[in-house]
């Protein structure tokens, strides 16, 4: 899973290199590149965010200011022209404070650090959780809840235990990247299931816990078949 990013800094110059070395990492991706911490505060509200690089000296709104007022923050690695901000980024529990100017070198050691971070917190919780966006709201899902997902054309629906279905606008193969593999298996080229939940396998189709047949494509039947055996099979 990628690490999804945003930068923000009054400074174009600036914030096109946080963007750049973004994107030049493998394991980030940048969602968003904000000359004001207005602009965004509002995609905050609307979309997920893990890491976001926060310039302190802005104008009308203080990056410190910003990072205090926000109730779900993302992670944040600070980055300012200034030293004497160091004890401050501690008290919103920044992962990192870079100064100005920052070269790829530490920018990435900083970001290593980050990742280790994120592995770290979804290894200590094995129920972490997603969050998606559907009919205009961030909706957060248990993973532990998923019982299996359904391709349906530029969209898919998360089917989950309490018979909730949450429809969000991702094609199933981006989707089945931000799962777990030890857990969940696509099994057709329209379905990925929750391999605990399974309560029987036919011959060419599983039962879910819900008594839903799921059907193994004819794609998928051979690594299926692996699965079959090395988890049910004495």
């Amino acid at each position: 899973m990628k690490i999804r990013c945003i930068a923000i800094d009054d400074e174009p110059l600036a914030l096109q290199q946080i963007g750049g070395y973004i994107r030049k990492t493998p394991f980030l991706e940048s969602v968003g590149l904000f000359e004001s911490a207005f602009q965004a505060l509002d995609f905050l509200a609307t979309n997920p965010v893990d890491l976001m690089f926060l310039d302190i000296n802005m104008p009308d709104f203080n990056g410190l200011d910003f990072a205090k007022s926000l109730t779900n923050k993302p992670k944040i690695i600070l980055t300012t022209a200034y030293s004497e901000y160091a004890l401050e980024g501690f008290r919103i529990d920044a992962l990192d404070y870079l100064l100005k100017p920052i070269p790829y070198p530490v920018f990435l050691k900083s970001v290593n650090k980050a990742k280790e971070w994120f592995q770290i917190k979804s290894e200590s919780e094995p129920d972490t959780e997603l969050f998606v966006k559907s009919e205009g709201k961030i909706v957060k899902i248990r993973i532990a809840d998923i019982l299996y997902v359904e391709s349906a054309n530029e969209y898919i629906k998360i089917n989950l235990d309490n018979k909730e279905i949450v429809t969000t606008l991702k094609r199933l193969k981006e989707f089945e990247e931000e799962l777990p593999a030890e857990r969940f298996l696509r099994i057709h080229r329209s379905f990925i299931v929750h391999t605990g939940k399974i309560k029987a396998v036919e011959r060419y189709r599983v039962i879910l816990n819900n008594n839903v047949p799921i059907p193994v494509g004819e794609l998928y039947r051979e690594q299926f078949q692996e699965f079959v055996e090395k988890s049910f099979r004495k």
